[in-house]
């Protein structure tokens, strides 16, 4: 009979002492193809995650996985991120919590072609262009108002 990992159980350890004193926990997560989290706010092959009570809904921390919804740009998304991508968990009030090993590569890619009851990796459409028109549109208004001015009244 093979161990099971201790990752999940300080994993679920840490989670809870930070709600227990008040922090906001966070996940560093090492995005691979097992791993389905908005692509548009990964850099570098790793993503931050809010993982605290008022980011998420329906958090589930098992063995094997971590999963939830959340809001990103204020759309809804369904967040699932294998125990063995989990690079960290911290508070983000004082950086406090705990750093693990490097994962192994090859555990990855088994762990990714391996069917996960439904979830899959999707494209999801990203809000750029519409931030970009915002921007443009914030932007040309700005340069077409009047500057502030203060008139003295006696």
């Amino acid at each position: 009979m093979s161990e099971i990992s201790t990752k999940p159980y300080l994993l679920r350890a840490i989670y809870e002492w930070c709600t227990d004193n008040g922090f906001t926990p966070y996940l560093s997560v090492k995005v691979t193809a097992g791993v389905q989290v908005p692509m548009e706010f990964v850099r570098k092959g790793e993503i931050v995650l809010n993982v605290s009570f008022t980011a998420t809904s329906g958090l589930k921390m098992d063995n094997d996985a971590i999963t939830f919804k959340a809001r990103f740009g204020g759309v809804s998304r369904d967040i699932y991120v294998p125990v063995a991508n989990v690079q960290a968990i911290f508070a983000s009030e004082n950086g406090q919590g705990m750093v693990f090993d490097s994962i192994d590569e090859e555990l990855l890619e088994i762990e990714a072609e391996a069917p996960r009851g439904g979830l899959g990796l999707a494209p999801v459409p990203t809000t750029a262009e519409k931030v970009e028109e915002a921007a443009d549109a914030e932007k040309k208004s700005s340069e077409t108002a009047k500057k502030p001015s203060l008139k003295i009244i006696k």
